[in-house]
């Protein structure tokens, strides 16, 4: 499969995602939102990893706008996850959490602005122009030889060195992971999660054992993730907590204690020192 067609099944299939999810969130459906962010991040690493492809004078515009959107859906998540976090907290000791109110109602006021965002005309104008983009962007009809060759390159031959360039960046930073603050280990997640949702959206177009390596190393990109992702969720639940004090609501108990972030990032780092293997 040549590359131009690569991309266009790929982006297209997570686009779709995004839109069938758009009215269920609208309602206040967490589980939508949560899927209409899954699309968008995949949408946004695709776009990234053919990159090289794909960029044109509209490429620009369609990156900043999925970014805004990125924004908004990410903001009213991050209540999500902490409003269930709280809820979790409160069932083991009840006494500990007894200012619920206000997370409940920043968190109805930022699903009922999300709805606002996902029916406007601005977020309509972003699906019909990345749409159209993807199936006919500027990007598909330059007529220079080098972005012919890019376009027409095979897939397997593309991914894998861009996998494996992306993978070296990845593990280069991952190194100093035990000594990274809440930044630069967002950094890295998002990193993990560019590499691991490139991966995922490409495995499928696969029929033969080219892919075998990168199967595997997803595998542990996964498990990196889902422990940076908790010290992510943690490191939110704190800086929206501190918002909520500054309107007199109570601090809920700690997020994230110290134990369970040490072995978080004892996690990490095992699944980080797996991957690296796997280059040898």
């Amino acid at each position: 499969m040549a590359c131009d067609t690569a991309f266009r099944v790929v982006a297209r299939r997570h686009l779709e995602d995004l839109c069938a999810n758009q009215e269920a969130t609208c309602k206040r459906d967490p589980s939508a939102l949560h899927q209409m962010r899954i699309a968008l991040t995949h949408l946004r690493a695709v776009i990234l990893f053919f990159s090289p492809m794909v960029d044109d004078a509209v490429r620009g515009e369609i990156r900043d706008e999925l970014k805004w959107l990125n924004t908004e859906l990410g903001a009213v998540r991050d209540l999500d996850v902490a409003v269930e976090r709280i809820r979790s907290l409160n069932k083991k000791r009840p006494q500990a959490v007894p200012a619920f109110r206000p997370w409940n109602e920043k968190r109805a006021e930022g699903h009922r602005h999300l709805a606002r965002v996902l029916r406007s005309v601005r977020y309509g104008s972003l699906i019909e122009q990345t749409s159209s983009w993807i199936d006919n962007g500027p990007w598909s009809t330059k007529t220079d030889k080098q972005a012919a060759k890019q376009r027409a390159a095979p897939i397997a031959a593309y991914s894998a060195e861009k996998i494996a360039e992306w993978e070296e960046k990845l593990l280069k930073k991952s190194r100093k992971l035990r000594k990274m603050g809440t930044k630069k280990r967002h950094s890295l997640r998002l990193l993990n999660k560019r590499l691991t949702y490139s991966i995922d959206s490409l495995e499928d177009l696969f029929a033969d054992q080219r892919f075998s390596k990168q199967r595997t190393a997803l595998k542990q990109l996964r498990k990196a993730q889902k422990s940076l992702g908790e010290l992510n969720d943690g490191a939110r639940g704190h800086a929206l907590a501190a918002e909520l004090l500054q309107n007199d609501a109570q601090m809920p108990l700690q997020f994230l204690g110290p134990k369970r972030e040490k072995r978080l990032l004892k996690k990490a780092a095992k699944s980080y020192r797996k991957l690296s293997t796997l280059q040898e």
